[in-house]
């Protein structure tokens, strides 16, 4: 009998020894995506995109750049523009002679002179017999490549100066941070490297994160069906649990990612595309709420971080040290104070109930946003929009939730095991 329980605490020494080795390993890969994961968030703002000023003035000139460089005067497109613009001068002349002679008839000397005057300079019909030669020099001016250049110059300038005068600036003192942080040569190259980034510490803490699970699924396991479970045991089991609450409160629990994935329209004929142009982004962990609504100077913000943090923290806390106390000082085993953190707390600190109202709200948060993101879909047919809703469960979320589940499990064994004397040495 004693071989096997030295059998198990050995074999429990090395589960202890693995969720270590797991949860130091995940909690610093978690970081460092964490890092890079809030600067590829601030790159992909939609302020640096779709509603970015700057950006637009860039595709503006682009378009209006392809539009003049396309504009071909020769062959069938130069004799049908030379119709259009005879056609055009005619009318326009001929409605300056209209007007001219509609000024002229309000006059009464106007009346008596009018048709002597023009009769004898004939103005209006060398103006008509001129019209060829006019044409001709508009399709030589804007044949002219340096006309053609002076055009786009004087658009594109016009286009600034009206967008300078109408738009706000934007502030790109973090953009701009970011990007040298990296030493990527544009904001399209910081965002691809980051996403790459991302994505390997993503793939390679996978293994961790179900690995560490699949650890603690296991400690409840061995916890529930044991008949006898030895102090060194329950030592190492509640380590195991501290262990997953302090992953459970520094990690992230919930991730909520609002984005339009692609959005692509026609502008002047050509198109345009805007991709993963992040609207609402969030994700924090208990710890780092509590230190936001502590910091708040509204008295009801910091009433709530105060029982969030006495209900997930604190109480959590006592209930693992008060287990300890519990299992090696018999003395200290029928104190109302141990006995209440040990057996009672389950139902105060209330942290199944904090778990599902984060599962809960996770569900809340997500219904929503799909739901606003396809209205945003179906706002126009011209506009092509395609968007995504990333949000998530985070690492932190499961880590609470194994703990809150051994932590219960510790606890009613304890009681169970003592009452039947099943504690051994």
């Amino acid at each position: 009998m004693e071989s096997v329980n030295q059998a198990k605490n050995i074999l429990a020494c090395i589960l202890l020894l693995l969720v270590i080795f797991l949860s130091y390993n995940v909690y610093q890969k978690e970081q460092r995506k964490k890092v890079f994961k809030e600067d590829l968030i601030e790159l992909s703002k939609i302020k640096y995109g779709l509603f970015n000023v700057d950006e637009w003035k860039k595709i503006l000139a682009d378009i209006i750049t392809k539009k003049i460089e396309e504009f071909n005067l020769q062959g069938a497109n130069k004799e049908k523009m030379r119709k259009e613009l005879t056609a055009f001068l005619s009318t326009q002349i001929d409605q300056l002679e209209n007007r001219y002679y509609e000024e002229k008839s309000k006059s009464f000397w106007g009346f008596l002179i009018q048709n002597p005057v023009t009769s004898i300079s004939g103005i209006f019909g060398k103006i008509k017999r001129d019209i060829p030669i006019f044409t001709e020099g508009i399709l030589d001016f804007l044949n002219d490549p340096k006309n053609r250049k002076a055009i786009r110059g004087y658009i594109i300038g016009k286009l600034n100066e009206y967008a300078d005068r109408t738009f706000s600036k934007i502030d790109y003192s973090i953009h701009d941070q970011i990007i040298s942080k990296y030493e990527f040569e544009d904001r399209e190259g910081t965002i691809q490297g980051l996403t790459t980034e991302v994505n390997h510490l993503e793939d390679s803490n996978k293994f961790n994160k179900i690995a560490l699970l699949t650890l603690a699924i296991l400690s409840g396991i061995w916890i529930l069906f044991s008949k006898s479970i030895s102090k060194s045991q329950f030592l190492i089991f509640t380590a195991i649990s501290l262990l997953l609450l302090i992953m459970g409160l520094v990690l992230p629990m919930i991730e909520i990612d609002a984005r339009i994935s692609s959005m692509t329209f026609k502008l002047l004929g050509e198109s345009v595309t805007f991709q993963d142009q992040v609207l609402y982004f969030k994700s924090k962990s208990i710890l780092e709420v509590v230190s936001l609504m502590l910091t708040q100077r509204r008295f009801d913000v910091l009433i709530v971080g105060l029982l969030v943090f006495i209900f997930s923290v604190i109480f959590p806390l006592l209930k693992l040290i008060s287990s300890i106390i519990y299992i090696y000082n018999k003395e200290k085993r029928s104190n109302g104070f141990i006995q209440f953190m040990v057996f009672k707390t389950g139902k105060w600190s209330m942290a199944d109930v904090m778990v599902i109202a984060i599962f809960m709200a996770y569900i809340g948060f997500s219904g929503l946003i799909t739901e606003q993101l396809k209205q945003l879909e179906t706002i126009t047919q011209s506009i092509d929009i395609l968007t995504t809703n990333k949000s998530s469960l985070m690492m932190g979320f499961f880590s609470f939730t194994s703990f809150a589940i051994l932590s219960l499990l510790i606890s009613h064994k304890l009681q169970f095991a003592f009452k039947s004397e099943g504690v051994t040495n």
